[in-house]
């Protein structure tokens, strides 16, 4: 069983680390990232909008199912919306938004009942899954922006949850586009930023996948192409899905070019 206060506690670091980092003169907020019309101001202030909105499943229910009814009609088109509204913010003002934000929605998951399943954009969720999947889109988003500030980020084991989600939603990769997941499960060995392992499905499983958990994290969330990471797979279907894997809900992503950021 997942440790809610293991997790709300490496959301509260991960977002942290992130303050860091963007802690920048105002003209940077600027920049743009490597998600086409995006700038550091977009990506943060999506981050802002969707814990806000997170909060709401997490306390507000009748009022997120209201969201949700309004949000229906333009299909995904309403994240960016938010995010190119959140972006004309002064960025000290965002900042503040979404540090109040993700405080909010960490005291709302501690508060959500054990065994409670919260309405989401996709399936319901438990609180340990809904911050499981902002630990993975802070991640996620934060490689945007160290991307177009030129840095580079120590791996941490918060990887692990990241992994995790990239290795449960297998099967939502392949429906998302149409296809019908393999039957047999797959064996994913990673490198953990320690050097120990983490593994997931069955030790004899024909199918496999290893290499550094960074860069399959970086994979599941399309933040590099897969020629440019060092994965192995062992199978045909294992290495198809390494060319599809994605982490994050809604429809396929564009991902990242090969040599992008060489």
């Amino acid at each position: 069983m997942a440790d809610l206060d293991a997790l709300l506690r490496d959301f509260a670091d991960e977002c942290a680390e992130l303050e860091r980092i963007v802690t920048l003169p105002p003209a940077d907020w600027s920049k743009p990232t490597p998600a086409p019309g995006w700038s550091i101001a977009h990506q943060i202030g999506h981050l802002a909008w969707t814990d806000e909105v997170a909060t709401m499943a997490a306390a507000d229910a009748d009022g997120f199912a209201k969201l949700l009814e309004q949000a229906a009609p333009k299909a995904f088109t309403f994240v960016d919306e938010a995010a190119e509204e959140a972006a004309t913010t002064p960025s000290a003002e965002l900042l503040d938004r979404w540090r109040r934000g993700r405080d909010a929605l960490i005291e709302a998951l501690r508060a959500v009942p054990h065994g409670t399943k919260l309405p989401w954009f996709g399936p319901p969720m438990s609180a340990a899954s809904m911050v499981s999947a902002r630990i993975m889109e802070t991640f996620a988003h934060g490689q945007d922006i160290v991307d177009a500030l030129g840095l580079t980020r120590t791996p941490t084991a918060r990887l692990r949850t990241v992994a995790h989600i990239g290795v449960r939603t297998r099967n939502f990769a392949y429906s998302v586009r149409g296809k019908t997941a393999p039957a047999e499960e797959f064996r994913v060995e990673l490198t953990a930023p320690d050097d120990g392992v983490w593994a997931w499905g069955p030790e004899d499983a024909a199918q496999r996948v290893t290499g550094q958990a960074l860069d399959f994290c970086l994979l599941v969330t399309q933040r590099r192409h897969r020629d440019d990471l060092a994965l192995e797979a062992v199978g045909a279907d294992a290495a198809e899905w390494l060319t599809i894997a994605q982490a994050f809900a809604g429809p396929t992503g564009a991902g990242r070019a090969a040599g992008q950021f060489d």
